[in-house]
């Protein structure tokens, strides 16, 4: 019989990345209004609001020194990874960053190899190289035509240092899942977030109108449940496999994209759809097969 179990981390890891790409939509809403930088304060002070009275009922104790820093890695690395993000949503459409962010998981794959000793199978590599090709495909149908301008070129240099930062957030949360439950590792992720953020309030914050924090807070709420669920699955599958399924995100962040921008899908889209579809398929395939004889040995 298939192992059920093989899977469990590849759906939880699919539910994320819906949930953090509903997320990026209600985030530049709030950012073209409020400003990236604030924007992004309040999300991560309201997620750690919501989150850390759970953990604290819990009886959760501090982490100790070892996990503490890699808490601490995490939610600073993930504070500028967001910032820089929501900044370039308010300079270019949320589908062709999302699509062009997705050098990350690629990077992520090699850092996973020199950084966690993971050996990169050859069916790792192709799934990841046909979704980093379905992403080009995509790029190039939706901005090959477009009229850059400065703006447009200080969106995509924010992408691209946000997507370098994604790739080691890849890393640091396979590090910090197997050390930590997800609970700990979400409260961490925005309290530290938060806190980092906040160094900066004295110059650069200001107080978004009473609209907009419906929007921040509910971008708070997925991301709490993006973050429990992505913990929870990299720590019970290697980056490897989960990493490919971050492609999958264009396909929330297409239809978010027309439902909260009216944003189009082309047929440029639905070509590089299907590569990524492919890589993921073949990525979930190799996974559950690795899985079976270990099952079966028990």
């Amino acid at each position: 019989m298939p192992d059920n179990r093989a899977f469990l981390p590849i759906v939880a890891a699919l539910m994320a990345i819906a949930s953090l790409s509903l997320m990026d939509a209600f985030m530049k809403g709030a950012a073209l209004a409020a400003g990236a930088y604030s924007a992004a304060v309040f999300r991560s002070a309201i997620a750690a609001g919501m989150i850390t009275p759970i953990w604290l009922m819990r009886g959760s104790k501090w982490p100790v020194f070892a996990v503490l820093k890699i808490h601490l890695l995490r939610g600073t690395v993930s504070a500028f990874m967001a910032l820089s993000f929501f900044y370039a949503l308010t300079k270019l459409p949320i589908a062709e960053a999302i699509a062009i962010s997705f050098i990350a998981p690629l990077v992520a794959l090699y850092l996973a190899a020199i950084l966690l000793g993971e050996t990169i199978r050859h069916e790792a590599v192709l799934a990841s190289v046909l979704g980093f090709a379905g992403s080009m495909i995509i790029v190039g149908g939706r901005l090959g035509a477009a009229d850059f301008d400065l703006e447009t070129l200080k969106g995509l240099a924010a992408l691209l240092f946000s997507a370098l930062l994604y790739a080691w957030n890849f890393i640091i949360i396979r590090r910090q899942a197997l050390v930590s439950s997800p609970l700990e590792a979400t409260v961490f992720h925005s309290s530290v977030g938060a806190f980092v953020l906040l160094l900066a309030a004295p110059w650069l914050l200001t107080l978004p109108a009473v609209p907009v924090y419906a929007d921040i807070a509910a971008a708070a709420v997925l991301t709490i449940g993006g973050s429990l669920a992505l913990t929870w699955a990299y720590a019970r599958a290697e980056a490897q496999v989960l990493v490919p399924l971050e492609y999958t995100g264009f396909l929330w962040a297409g239809l978010f994209g027309w439902l909260f921008f009216q944003e189009t899908v082309t047929i440029s889209a639905v070509i590089g759809t299907a590569l990524i579809v492919c890589g993921c398929w073949i990525a979930a395939r190799h996974s559950a097969e690795q899985a079976r004889p270990e099952h079966t040995a028990m």
